[in-house]
């Protein structure tokens, strides 16, 4: 859609028309006599308040964003159809399976909720359904009887151990996908290097 401005003086009518980030100035003149028209195009870029460094980072983020929409996809579906686990559930599991008897070593659950990228609320609806399912445990914190701990059950750790690997080839060959776009293989990058920092618990 084109802007219509009018207006600069008495000698000319000037339009500026705004096309596709291109301002065309058309001034046109009447000699004396009322002759023929002579018209005259400038063109230069628009100005913007867009700042190159700011579009950049938009990029980046629309990027991961992508990618962590395709591997979170990826590996829902192969978990839910392997294993009748979402990827959260997957995650919570996973998490709680980490904690230890020793000092510091089970987590509260507002920890819990911030491993597992949750509210502290949805992280207790998601708590209360995998306990409902019997794949984990609550427990009063033994010297705090306010602070209640959650375990994973046998149960849960049996499934647990079933679901890793699907989950593990599931994002392996999401990844593995994304490696093949230029837009991606950067993060792709990213991840396996961070991966390869991690030492396992």
């Amino acid at each position: 859609m084109c802007k219509l401005l009018t207006g600069v003086d008495n000698s000319c009518t000037r339009w500026l028309l705004a096309n596709a980030g291109i301002v065309v100035c058309v001034l046109s003149r009447w000699n004396a006599a009322g002759g023929a028209v002579r018209t005259i195009r400038l063109r230069e870029p628009l100005m913007t308040a867009t700042d190159p460094a700011m579009t950049a980072l938009a990029h980046g983020w629309s990027a991961l964003s992508l990618l962590h929409g395709r591997i979170e996809n990826r590996v829902e579906r192969a978990l839910q159809s392997g294993h009748h686990l979402s990827a959260r559930e997957y995650s919570l599991l996973d998490v709680l399976s980490r904690q230890h008897d020793g000092e510091g070593g089970h987590l509260q659950m507002r920890q819990v909720a911030d491993s597992v990228v949750l509210s502290q609320s949805a992280t207790t609806r998601l708590v209360t359904r995998l306990e409902d399912r019997g794949l984990l445990s609550r427990f009063l914190c033994p010297t705090d009887r306010r602070g209640i701990y959650t375990d994973v059950t046998p149960d849960g750790a049996r499934l647990l151990e079933e679901a890793r690997p699907t989950h593990n080839t599931a994002l392996r060959e999401a990844l593995d996908e994304a490696a093949a776009e230029p837009v991606l293989a950067p993060l792709v990058d990213a991840v396996r290097q961070v991966q390869g920092t991690i030492q396992p618990v």
